[in-house]
Formats: structure tokens, sequence, C-alpha cells
């Protein structure tokens, strides 16, 4: 009896590894890795500014007494607080994060693929046109040939 052999540890590794949606993967990693080192330059350096020019710079101070009393702050705090400003903060963050790459990155990628598809459709279009007329123009010349053949007269 003749035992098949099964593929080692490695073997079967290395064929993990070298399949195409695991190093895609790994690029969309890598490049989401490097994009967010964007997003985050961009809410930093132009959009938190802009909010603390109209609002306040840190949301994390804001909080309501929920059990009394309620004093100090940090690891002095008595009392219970419900902490809704950070929640308010991250909330933001997050809307100004999305609003962010939508507007910068996804809406102008979607208009131009958007272009790319029209002209691709438009050139598709172009080569139906070109191959209707070229049966249509085989055909007029198939039927003059037709004609002169029945008319006894030769072609020049």
């Amino acid at each position: 009896m003749s035992e098949k052999q099964q593929p080692g540890v490695w073997e079967g590794f290395k064929t993990f590894l070298m399949r195409g949606n695991v190093i895609d993967l790994a690029v969309a990693v890598v490049i989401g890795a490097a994009f967010t080192n964007i997003v985050n330059s961009v809410v930093k350096g132009i959009i938190n500014p802009l909010v603390s020019a109209v609002g306040t710079k840190n949301l994390d101070s804001y909080t309501s007494c929920l059990k009394g009393p309620c004093h100090g702050s940090g690891d002095t705090a008595t009392g219970v607080r419900m902490m809704w400003g950070s929640v308010l903060g991250a909330t933001l963050s997050f809307v100004i994060t999305a609003a962010v790459v939508y507007f910068l990155m996804v809406l102008p990628m979607s208009k131009f693929l958007a272009r790319q598809a029209a002209r691709q459709k438009a050139k598709e279009g172009t080569q139906e046109v070109i191959e209707v007329s070229e049966l249509e123009v085989l055909k007029e010349i198939r039927d003059a040939l037709l004609a002169q053949r029945g008319s006894g007269q030769r072609p020049d």
C-alpha cells in the first residue's frame, strides 16, 4: 500500500502565505496604516483647530453628577459621575474623521472611477458603432456584387 504523502507544515504555511488574498490583505493593512496617519494629520492639524475656534478644545471635562456629592477631579473625585463629555468628544472625532475620509478620499475616487467607467462605456459604444457600420458596408458591397452578377456586368 502506498500512502499519499501529505505536504509538510512549512509547505502548507508557504502555500497559505502565497495565496493572493493573504498578500492583498497584508498590503491593505500596510496602506491602511499609512492612510490612517494622513487622516489623523488632517483631523489634528486642520479640523480640530477649526472646531476649537468655535467651541472648546477638550470635552472630557464635561460631566454630570449621578450620585452626590460630586467634588474634586481625577483620583480625588467623590460621588458618581457620568462623563458624557468624553463620549461626545469620541463621537465628534469619529464623525469628523469619517467626513474627512469621505470628502477628501472616497468622493473624489468614486467620481474618478465613474469618469473612467463612462469613458470605457463610450469607447465600447464607439467600437460597436464601427463594427455595425462595417457590417452594413460589407452587406452593401455584397448586394452590389450580386446585382452586378445578376445583370451580367463585370465588377471594375
